[in-house]
């Protein structure tokens, strides 16, 4: 049986502070790969793999102080997201660690309803998950 782990349970903390107002944390690990031919066929012989970097976006609603501080001053910060499946100390955990991030971009906007929403799309070195 999976493991659910509940939004609503879990923190994400920027340098150890607690990201408030927080929606969406979603990311993805990217790896540079290049076929290799075989001379005279239309099929790959093997796959040489390069730089792998992870790619992600934060969603808070309104906006992080925090992290507007590290896209203007281009700085780099530990992501650290702590996902729990309920309160039971015995429940399911999982840490993940986004090291060295830096802040690439920021998206702006208000909903008809009048609430402020800001993305912000960041890049890291690695993540670790434990």
């Amino acid at each position: 049986m999976p493991t659910v782990f509940s939004a609503n349970r879990s923190s994400v903390l920027v340098d150890g502070e607690a990201i408030e107002g927080l929606q969406s944390l979603a990311f993805r690990v990217v790896t540079e790969r290049e076929d290799i031919r075989a001379v005279g066929s239309v099929e790959r012989i093997a796959v040489s793999f390069g730089l792998r970097t992870v790619q992600g976006e934060i969603i808070v609603r309104s906006a992080s102080f925090k992290l507007d501080t590290h896209l203007q001053e281009q700085s780099s910060f530990q992501l650290v997201a702590n996902l729990k499946k309920d309160e039971a100390t015995d429940s399911p955990k999982r840490t993940l660690s986004f090291d060295d991030c830096v802040v690439e971009n920021k998206d702006f906007s208000v909903g008809a309803g009048g609430t402020v929403v800001t993305s912000y799309a960041f890049s890291a070195t690695r993540v670790r998950e434990e």
